[in-house]
């Protein structure tokens, strides 16, 4: 105990400061804290509290800022998904003209075609964030030792009124729904929501598959709306009193700063550098940009086909999903440098012959190769780029 430790008497002898010296030793204990008393500004706001990559909004791989038509089930913005069934539309756009103090990037979600003509009872737009189980794991759902999680964001609409969302578990089986308001029209506000975690449930699973999906409810028709504030079985994406972001062409939603933690407080966003953010992207979507060396060397067996390899900046989710897709069909893939000629090859004759977690195994069919011959390959600085996705 500290020699100058204070006794009772002399403190309520209006002798009322109290130095680090004052105080003895061990006697602040955490039951002795009045709840939410120690806040984010006077503790130490340690690393990877958040369980959401590209929460800050800084990367749009795919789309490089442009606004982006949202059909069902597509990613926009790096690891933001949109879901959606109805007649109405919106769009999705990486922005930085309008966002927060502390951020550099939005999503701007705009409503482009109004749902007019009766929002059906399936009708459902909203949009969707997935986290892998190896990320969820440690908070112990479907147990009785389920921790709290707390969701925050920042949001601005020229809309005001309820809003909501769910959490839900990766095979969509348990679903907890949330609301918040927006209070002012067109202003910047933090929400802070708090969720118990769910004690029943099947929650685990293989640890790089799906293990929780958050939603936020744009609009909602009968049958996918709930009451908010219990766990249960049903296919609830939001809350009943959800505002109908999709009545006018006029509505636009913007959001950053999407955070996920474990405890029953939300602590400061937690910002990433913008390099280690983007590999963490890049384990489900990693773009090879148009004129970029694909391999360092290919060897053609017959002469009709060669096989070539690439590998990976960052290790995949999975290997065994993965999709190749060009952003430029049309153009041409490859341009491919021979010993003995060169030739431009299209995207229509790759094919992937193997693939792992750190690399892929292609092959390329065209008639202009020659047999035992060698050389590299380039993705065609004319066409588009190759994106290589392993989403959840």
């Amino acid at each position: 105990m500290a020699s100058n430790a204070k006794n009772l008497a002399e403190l309520l002898n209006q002798d009322s400061t109290v130095a680090v010296g004052d105080i003895a030793d061990g006697s602040v204990t955490t039951a002795k804290l009045a709840d939410n008393a120690v806040t984010s500004a006077k503790a130490l706001n340690l690393g990877r509290r958040n369980l959401i990559i590209n929460g800050a909004m800084m990367l749009d791989q795919r789309n490089s800022g442009s606004a982006v038509s949202a059909p069902h089930n597509t990613y926009t913005l790096d690891r933001l998904n949109t879901y959606q069934s109805g007649d109405g539309a919106y769009s999705v756009q990486q922005v930085t003209d309008v966002v927060p103090d502390g951020f550099s990037h939005s999503a701007k979600i705009a409503c482009t075609t109004a749902d007019t003509n009766g929002f059906g009872a399936n009708d459902y737009y909203m949009l969707t964030y997935n986290i892998e189980y190896n990320q969820t794991r440690s908070l112990q759902f479907g147990t009785s030792n389920a921790k709290n999680v707390t969701l925050s964001f920042y949001v601005r609409s020229n809309l005001t009124g309820t809003f909501s969302g769910a959490l839900e578990s990766g095979d969509g089986g348990r679903h907890r729904v949330f609301e918040y308001t927006i209070s002012s029209a067109n202003t910047w506000e933090r929400k802070e929501i708090t969720i118990p975690g769910d004690t029943t449930g099947t929650w685990t699973g293989t640890y790089n598959a799906r293990g929780m999906k958050i939603r936020l409810a744009l609009a909602l028709g009968a049958n996918y709306d709930g009451t908010a504030g219990t766990w249960g079985t049903d296919e609830s994406y939001g809350s009943t009193n959800q505002t109908n972001f999709l009545s006018s062409t006029s509505n636009v939603f913007y959001i950053t700063g999407l955070q996920l933690e474990e405890g029953s407080s939300a602590t400061d966003f937690e910002h990433r550098l913008l390099g280690e953010e983007l590999s963490l992207c890049q384990r489900y979507c990693e773009i090879i940009p148009a004129g970029h060396q694909m391999v360092g060397r290919i060897e053609s067996s017959s002469n009709n086909w060669s096989k070539g390899q690439f590998s990976f900046k960052t290790t995949k989710r999975s290997g065994a999903s993965m999709t190749v897709s060009h952003t430029d069909a049309s153009s041409p893939l490859m341009n491919v440098d021979w010993t003995s000629t060169n030739f431009t090859s299209a995207f229509s004759n790759l094919t992937k012959s193997a693939e792992t977690t750190s690399g892929i195994t292609f092959r390329l069919e065209d008639s202009s190769f020659n047999s035992n011959d060698g050389g590299a390959a380039h993705i065609s600085p004319n066409g588009g780029n190759l994106i290589i996705e392993d989403e959840l």
